[in-house]
């Protein structure tokens, strides 16, 4: 709908330009006639310079003028139309049947006629003014079976198939005016007037098929803003569902109504889905991104909440098919060629929907290990698809498995051990991409981020098994062993991490324990500690031998 507005002000722009062009030639004329010499009279030495004229600088947007123009027609169409369904609702019951369909028509038509006749002195103004003529009489044929005050219809399947056949209208309209103006405001005037009374599956069905026709404009025009806004307005009438759970499916058993709800959510995801990757590669690249975010959110929080409200049990299996679905959702974007971005972004959807799916199944030691494994096989896989944004989802899992593996004492050594394991699998090799930064910056900062999991978990590892006393030498024993990994694995971040560990038991050594130990206690780890010290120090020397 800005697209409009702004082909408006350049259209203003061209016909200003247009006049200034047409005013420069009939001058430049005069002075031409002028300059033509009489008979007998000498010419003229040479032509009299026209100093060309200035380039306007381009008009800066004003603020006040775009909010009055913009902003203010549309809030006043959506207004003025709500106000007249709330009419339409609470007094047209007083008229007879012929009067309250003839009175609701006429209406709309009314408001629609006007809005061509503005079109043609203010296209973008009264093209706003028509699709509120185009959603009125949506609202009207909506209420023709379902507000009480103006039904006429008792058959729910002649409704449906009214409201149809005027999504289709609708569509056919805005297509042939090539307007997403009349298309934006006739879809989502139509989509929120359903919410201004009792919402049944009656609504969602109706809600369904405007989404259809805005997906229409997604897959053939390609246009973003109509179906963003529906997708939003379509979840946002489930939420309201959802919330009235007295109206959801009125008389029907608990269980019945579930399955009603997911069934909606489902078919709102398939849409949305077969929508976005029938033709992936002609959208933007953020469109796409927050489109496929969007469609996630929409169906995993609805679903989750209906399914949690009847019982715990059935959510880990409805999450883990929602993983499933974004799962093979990236592998149709990979086949249909859609940009990497889309391709990743369903991939690290699956990843982070299986990692909300843990708590459902699992507790205690079992979810700690469960987020492991789930943060390990996301890494690895990111390997085979070059996916460097499930390779940060799979980190970022492992991160959380670390902090919840803090809280949980039975087995947490195995899980340690499990997670140092997994955080160097998981940097070993593959593409790393972080927006804003070269290749070669993005690959240090992702190996630092794993260098660091690595060596608290390797802290952590090592400090469980250290007696109290004893937990500066359990933290030179860490770093000793992250030197190894970073000498076997010749990465330098895994050093400097040992290098950070050896720092903070050092100050921890002469702060805290001189002071505090046994003599025992501080024979052992003196000795241990230079020990240690002086093997890194002889591996290094080796090192730079070599390398000289």
């Amino acid at each position: 709908m800005s697209d409009e507005g702004e082909g408006q002000d350049l259209r203003d722009t061209v016909k200003r330009l247009e006049a200034t062009v047409a005013a420069l030639e009939t001058r430049l004329a005069k002075v031409e006639a002028r300059e033509v010499p009489r008979p007998g009279s000498m010419p003229a030495v040479s032509p009299v310079p026209i100093a060309a004229p200035a380039v306007a600088a381009p008009e800066q947007r004003d603020l006040e003028a775009h909010v009055g123009t913009y902003w203010l027609s549309r809030l006043g169409i959506v207004a003025l139309i709500i106000g007249i369904a709330y009419l339409i609702t609470y007094h047209f019951g007083e008229l007879g049947v012929l009067a309250r369909v003839g009175a609701g028509y006429l209406l709309s038509a009314g408001l629609g006629a006007f809005g061509l006749w503005l079109a043609q002195r203010h296209q973008l103004f009264g093209r706003i003014v028509f699709g509120g003529g185009l959603a009125l009489a949506y609202f009207v044929t909506y209420a023709l079976h379902f507000i009480p005050a103006v039904r006429v219809i008792d058959s729910e399947v002649l409704a449906l198939v009214l409201l149809a056949g005027f999504v289709v209208a609708i569509v056919t309209i805005a297509h042939r005016m090539q307007s997403e103006t009349v298309a934006g405001i006739a879809l989502f005037l139509g989509l929120h007037t359903g919410m201004l009374s009792d919402i049944t599956a009656f609504t969602l069905l109706s809600t369904t098929l405007l989404a259809a026709g805005a997906l229409f404009f997604l897959v053939r025009n390609r246009w973003v803003i109509v179906p963003m806004s529906s997708l939003v307005a379509v979840y946002s009438t489930h939420v309201v569902w959802a919330v009235r759970t007295g109206h959801m499916a009125p008389g029907a058993p608990e269980h019945d109504r579930l399955v009603l709800s997911l069934g909606f959510l489902a078919l709102y995801f398939l849409l949305f889905s077969v929508a976005l990757l029938v033709r992936p590669r002609d959208l933007p690249v953020r469109a796409s991104l927050a489109f496929t975010l969007l469609n996630w959110a929409g169906l995993t929080s609805l679903g989750a909440y209906e399914v949690s409200q009847e019982q715990d049990s059935g959510l880990f299996t409805f999450l883990l098919v929602v993983a499933l679905a974004h799962g093979a959702g990236a592998a149709v974007s990979r086949l249909q060629r859609a940009p990497a971005a889309l391709t990743h972004a369903y991939l690290a959807l699956t990843a982070v929907t299986l990692a909300l799916a843990m708590p459902a199944r699992y507790d205690d030691v079992a979810l700690v290990a469960a987020w492991t494994v789930t943060g390990l096989v996301a890494g690895l896989a990111a390997r085979g698809v070059e996916s460097p944004v499930l390779r940060g989802v799979g980190v970022l899992i492992l991160y959380v498995a670390l902090g919840a593996c803090e809280w949980e004492t039975p087995g947490r050594l195995t899980l340690l051990a499990g997670l140092v394991v997994a955080f160097v699998l998981v940097e070993r090799g593959g593409t790393v991409r972080v927006a804003g930064l070269p290749q070669p910056e993005a690959r240090t900062l992702f190996t630092a981020i794993c260098a660091v999991g690595a060596g608290l978990s390797l802290v952590a590892l090592v400090g469980a098994r250290m007696p109290e006393g004893l937990v500066t030498l359990g933290w030179v024993i860490a770093a000793f062993l992250l030197f190894g990994v970073g000498f076997a694995v010749h990465e330098r971040w895994y050093r400097l991490a040992a290098l950070a560990v050896l720092g903070l038991a050092l100050g921890r050594l002469v702060l805290v324990d001189v002071a505090k130990l046994p003599p025992d206690q501080r024979v052992l780890t003196f000795i241990l500690l230079g020990v240690m010290l002086l093997l890194v120090s002889y591996t290094y020397t080796r090192l730079r031998d070599r390398r000289g």
